[in-house]
C-alpha cells in the first residue's frame, strides 16, 4: 500500500485487507511506536467527525508523528471562496499525508488527482468510508474469529450511508450473506445489488429485521441520517424505522454482535449498551490501531 491512496475500499485487494488487519493486531498489543518522527499528516474535515478525526489524529501522535488541520471549515480559507483545487494544492506542499472528509461525493478522488501526497478518504458524502470499513472488518475479526462466511443484517440508511456501502465491497470478498433491512425511501441502491448478483453473493431485502435477527452473527446499525435528506418530513417520517431494543436480543446467536459506525441517535436503546453483544463502543475504539496500520502502510513505515 505504500504511496497508494485510499479513496475507495476497492483502491486495494483481499490481500490488502488481511495485511491492515495484522497489523492493526500488532498496534493493539503495542500501540506507542514512534515511527513517524518528522512525519505530518493534514485532517482536513469539511463536515463534522468526532470518531474518525479523532482516532486519525489519536493514531498519529501514538505514532510519533505530528497533525495539522482543521475541523471545521469554517476555520479555512473556503470561507474567503478557496476552491478545493488550491486547498489541496497548497496543504499538500505543507504534510506527507492527507486525511479528508468532505460533503461532496467524489471530493476525495478529485483530491487525489491534485495532491503531491496520498490522501486518506474519511468520508465524501453518501459515497464511501473505507477506514470505517477496515475497522469493521477488523472488529468483525475480532468477535467472530473470522471474516468468511457469516450472516449480516444491515438495519437502516442503506440508500445514503457510505459506511455500508464500503462495507457491502469489502466484505463481499469473504462469502457472505447479506440481510438487509431498511424503509423503501432508504433501501440499497440498485448498483450494489447488481454488483453482489454478479459476483454470486447471496442477499434477501426485509422491511423488518425481528424474523431475520436470530439468523445474524453481525447486526450492523445505522442512523438515518437527517443531513442527507432535502426534505425535513421525509427524515421525519423515517427517523424511527428500527429501534433495536434489548428484550430483542434474547434468542439470538451466542456469537452475534452488534456494530454501529456511531453516532447513534435512537435507533440503538441505551438498554442495548449493557448487553455482552454490544460491540460498538469498542469497535469505535478499534479505529486507532486501524488507523495506525492504514497510516504505516500507506508511508512506508510498517
Amino acid at each position: 500500500m505504500q504511496n497508494k491512496n485510499l479513496v475507495s475500499i476497492t483502491d486495494i485487494c483481499k490481500e490488502d485487507y488481511l495485511q491492515i488487519l495484522s497489523l492493526a493486531a500488532d498496534f493493539e498489543s503495542s500501540p506507542i511506536q514512534n515511527i513517524m518522527l518528522n512525519k505530518i499528516v493534514a485532517t482536513l474535515f469539511f463536515e463534522p467527525s468526532t470518531r474518525t478525526r479523532l482516532s486519525f489524529e489519536s493514531a498519529v501522535n501514538r505514532l510519533g508523528g505530528k497533525v495539522i488541520g482543521f475541523s471545521d471549515a469554517n476555520c479555512s480559507s473556503v470561507t474567503k471562496g478557496e476552491t478545493l483545487k488550491d486547498t489541496i494544492k497548497i496543504v499538500s506542499s505543507y504534510c506527507d499525508l492527507i486525511v479528508m472528509r468532505h460533503p461532496l461525493e467524489g471530493s476525495a478522488k478529485y483530491a487525489s488527482e491534485i495532491s503531491k501526497v496520498p490522501i486518506i478518504n474519511a468520508g465524501d458524502g453518501a459515497n464511501q468510508h473505507p477506514t470505517q470499513t477496515l475497522l469493521d472488518l477488523y472488529s468483525i475479526q475480532k468477535t467472530q474469529g473470522k471474516i468468511e462466511n457469516l450472516n449480516i443484517l444491515v438495519i437502516g440508511d442503506l440508500k445514503y450511508g457510505r459506511t455500508v456501502h464500503s462495507l457491502l465491497m469489502a466484505m463481499s470478498q469473504f462469502n457472505p450473506t447479506f440481510f438487509f433491512i431498511s424503509p423503501d425511501e432508504l433501501k440499497i441502491p440498485e448498483e450494489y445489488k447488481i454488483y453482489l448478483n454478479n459476483i454470486g453473493i447471496k442477499y434477501h431485502e426485509y422491511r423488518d429485521f425481528i424474523d431475520v435477527i436470530g439468523e445474524a452473527d453481525i447486526i450492523y446499525m445505522t442512523r438515518i441520517q437527517k443531513e442527507r435528506f432535502s426534505d425535513p418530513i421525509e427524515y421525519e417520517k423515517t427517523k424511527n424505522s428500527f429501534v433495536l431494543k434489548n428484550a430483542m436480543l434474547k434468542n439470538t446467536r451466542s456469537n452475534m454482535k452488534i456494530l454501529h459506525p456511531l453516532p447513534r441517535v435512537n435507533e440503538i436503546s441505551l438498554d442495548v449498551d449493557e448487553n455482552e453483544k454490544a460491540y460498538y463502543f469498542n469497535q469505535a475504539e478499534n479505529g486507532v490501531y486501524v488507523r495506525q496500520a492504514i497510516i504505516a502502510s500507506i508511508l512506508g513505515l510498517k
